[in-house]
């Protein structure tokens, strides 16, 4: 009887030592740029987002005469409540431009300019080539206001985050989000992409370099990164996550049994 106890005590050690040897976690499927050495060394291109419709635009107009500039500005709006206290906060806010569905804005002067697909550059170039048939010397200042991307699946961190440059990379959203967890799959993340009004769907693995020169490395306002849970995620939602653990716990205990009744 004490033998067969032994025997089947140190087989279930043995299984239990078979399965977490099997569910460790490769280096291959866990570290970033593993063939980065391999890469040359390349100057980093310019990159700029494109202006895409419901995006948010600021865009102010002055010059040397600022009576000139007066009428390319938006009217500001002065925010106050009705006590004194919040009059003397109170603060005028200038009022933005959305981009419609077709890509346009009604712009001061000049009427609809369509501004769709093109860069935050590409505008400030066109907008003070127009405006210079009426003042001398505009400087024209555009920005984005409600760059944002949305992060979700095996990161720390999910949500969507607000981005105050109109230039960031996968990285550095991932970054934001506290890094991927040790469950999220890192060769087959999901970046799903709006242009045009076109849905695009798109995997990176940044595992390898190479994701560096692909257009997914720089993101743009809106796009949604999704990390898909591994294997061990998965299997633990059904058994529950502390399956490890508890296998581990059980291991020691079989190991003393065996030291015990040996």
């Amino acid at each position: 009887m004490k033998s067969q106890f032994l025997l089947q005590v140190k087989t279930i050690s043995f299984l239990s030592l078979l399965f977490l040897f099997f569910s460790c976690a490769s280096k291959k499927n866990i570290l970033y740029y593993q063939d980065v050495d391999s890469l040359k060394t390349e100057h980093t291109s310019s990159y700029e987002v494109k202006i895409q419709p419901d995006d948010l635009l600021m865009i102010i107009v002055s010059a040397d005469d600022p009576e000139a500039a007066i009428p390319f500005n938006l009217k500001t709006v002065s925010v106050s409540g009705n006590n004194r206290q919040d009059l003397a906060r109170s603060q005028e806010t200038v009022q933005l431009y959305l981009v419609d569905n077709n890509g346009n804005i009604e712009f001061p002067v000049l009427g609809k300019i369509h501004v769709g697909g093109l860069s935050r550059t590409e505008v400030l170039q066109f907008l003070q080539n127009k405006i210079e048939n009426y003042i001398k010397n505009p400087i024209v200042n555009v920005r984005i206001t409600n760059f944002k991307i949305s992060l979700q699946g095996e990161v720390n961190l999910p949500g969507t985050y607000p981005i105050n440059s109109e230039r960031i990379t996968l990285i550095e959203a991932l970054s934001m989000a506290k890094d991927l967890t040790i469950y999220g799959k890192r060769n087959n993340i999901l970046i799903i992409r709006e242009n045009n009004g076109v849905k695009s769907y798109n995997r990176v693995d940044i595992t390898k370099s190479d994701f560096i020169n692909s257009p997914f490395y720089y993101l743009n306002q809106n796009d949604v990164v999704y990390v898909e849970p591994n294997r061990t995620r998965v299997n633990s939602s059904a058994v529950g996550p502390n399956t490890s653990v508890i296998i581990s716990a059980v291991s020691i205990l079989v190991s003393l049994a065996v030291l015990i009744f040996k």
